[in-house]
């Protein structure tokens, strides 16, 4: 009996704290409630990270770039970015995946409805490119971000995109317009 309790011990000692801390490969954020797989709570203070997008309106197909950043130099391991509409809670369009520290997810059975992290480097800023669906409303980009094991925050937004629904607009965000000068 002694034996098979220094086993446990050891077992427990060496494995134990690689297999509950964050730096796995694994830990996730859930899609729908933007909670990371372990039990922690998130913070209640001011995130020191912003979400940047490179337009105020989007028609379908247009491609937003949307940056995830550190205020400070507080960093982050782990992130879940989404768009969802105004009051909504499933992720809408799809990413491109063209930051090597960030990973496409599968929410609701669309392929990369949703980005997080590849690793769990500490990260300054990530970016990714978002297409825009047909068919969606007034929408913010959303994160929960993990500066550690501890310090969480769930439900970062950026300011809020509206469709334009206009034909002046092409596949960049920029109007098609010409000023014509008389």
């Amino acid at each position: 009996m002694r034996r098979h309790s220094s086993f446990v011990f050891l077992f427990c000692g060496i494995f134990l704290p690689g297999i509950l801390g964050f730096p796995q490969t694994n830990t996730s954020i859930d899609c729908d409630s933007l909670l990371p797989n372990y039990e922690a709570v998130p913070q209640t203070s001011a995130p020191p990270y912003i979400i940047a997008v490179s337009f105020d309106n989007f028609e379908p197909g247009n491609e937003v770039q949307v940056t995830l950043e550190a205020l400070k130099d507080v960093g982050f391991k782990g992130f879940n970015l989404q768009a969802r509409e105004i009051d909504g809670d499933v992720p809408v369009g799809t990413f491109k995946i063209t930051d090597p520290n960030t990973k496409g997810m599968e929410c609701h059975n669309v392929t990369n409805s949703a980005v997080s992290h590849a690793n769990s480097d500490v990260k300054q800023k990530v970016t990714a490119t978002w297409i825009a669906p047909h068919g969606v409303k007034d929408l913010q980009f959303v994160a929960t971000v993990v500066q550690d094991l501890e310090k969480f925050w769930v439900g970062i937004q950026s300011k809020t995109l509206t469709p334009t629904h206009s034909e002046s607009v092409n596949g960049t965000g920029k109007s098609k317009r010409k000023v014509c000068f008389e």
